[in-house]
């Protein structure tokens, strides 16, 4: 099979494109045609890895969404099927798994991070990962689902617990995992204040529900939060960015707010004053990935056409390269699709 294959780390040119073995299912995995799989930061990090130790060699992707072309018996899977994939498996702890939990197990695997992804045109996972992709979204849509929409559900429902009415502060309006969370946090009825750098990514937040807008570059955000809030502060702030953007959260947090945060793409390093956050009634939440309940949750919805993935660009497999350089300019709205099928 053509698959995307890293064998050592570095910048974007160590990414290829060759002939890899096809994947062997194991007991109750289905083995899946591989249509389309979506770009993360997990991927950049991946390639250049400093962060974490990745495992190399490795075919990265974890976002990718097929067809099934074997099923185990009494899977409820069903050759042909379309699927989008969960992509992650925990191992580890009972508790969490019980639970549904796969996240919380000391042994947490990433499709593409972990052990070999979606970047490939064969696949193998458990059964109980594939879930029926709606008929309402294309393969591209499709693999534009699982990490951010899995990622933001869980940071705003499960975590920062939204509710009607909340005022949410959205950051980096213009990547993946924030137009998600623009789009479920007004599905739950809460209204947004979402920022970004460019005007055309602050038009794209309004477009997915953002009732307001704020130009970091331009203007005070904590002072656009104070006028959207009436001078309370945010209820929730939602950040993947980290450092740069850890003063501002805070600050724009109101009294007994949820800050949720899932990533640290901009920088890692923060000091908290632990007094203020105490004594505010405030909770700083870190939230990684969701459950497979969520996951189809968030596809039923998309199937009633109430949430919609937003694709910024397709590249095929060839260039993913150029890809992995697209991203890391930072000018993508929504999500970055490779195209395996073509």
């Amino acid at each position: 099979m053509r698959a995307a294959y890293i064998e050592e780390h570095g910048g974007p040119e160590v990414l290829k494109v060759c002939e890899r073995p096809d994947p062997e299912p194991g007991p109750g995995d289905a083995l899946v045609q591989v249509e389309a799989c979506g770009l993360n930061h997990l991927d950049i990090w991946v390639r250049l890895g400093g962060k974490r130790p990745f495992p190399l060699p490795l075919i990265p992707g974890s976002d990718p969404a097929g067809i099934v072309l074997e099923a185990p018996p009494g899977s409820g899977l069903e050759p042909g099927d379309e699927v989008v994939i969960y992509p992650c498996e925990g191992h580890g702890d009972e508790q969490a798994l019980a639970s549904g939990d796969d996240q919380l197990c000391p042994d947490f695997r990433i499709y593409g991070a972990a052990r070999d992804g979606g970047l490939a045109e064969k696949i193998a996972v458990p059964a109980a990962n594939c879930f029926a992709k709606p008929e309402t979204l294309s393969m591209g849509e499709a693999a534009a689902v699982s990490i951010n929409y899995i990622t933001a559900w869980h940071m705003l429902v499960a975590r920062a617990g939204v509710r009607p009415g909340e005022k949410i502060l959205v950051q980096a309006a213009g990547s993946g995992v924030s137009t998600a969370a623009i789009q479920i946090a007004s599905h739950l009825g809460a209204r947004v204040l979402a920022t970004s750098s460019t005007p055309g990514k602050l038009e794209h937040a309004r477009r997915c529900g953002a009732e307001e807008t704020a130009n970091y570059r331009e203007e005070d955000v904590r002072e656009r939060v104070l006028d959207f809030t009436a001078g309370r502060g945010a209820d929730v702030v939602f950040d993947h960015v980290g450092e740069p953007n850890w003063e501002c959260d805070l600050a724009s947090l109101a009294k007994g707010g949820r800050l949720v945060f899932c990533g640290t793409t901009g920088g890692a390093e923060v000091t908290v004053n632990l007094s203020s956050v105490y004594f505010m009634g405030q909770s700083i939440l870190g939230s990684t990935m969701g459950r497979r309940d969520e996951l189809e949750q968030i596809l039923s919805l998309m199937g009633e056409g109430r949430l919609k993935p937003v694709i910024d660009r397709v590249f095929p497999l060839e260039d993913l390269a150029a890809a992995h350089r697209y991203l890391e300019e930072g000018k993508q709205v929504g999500k970055i699709i490779i195209d395996i099928g073509s």
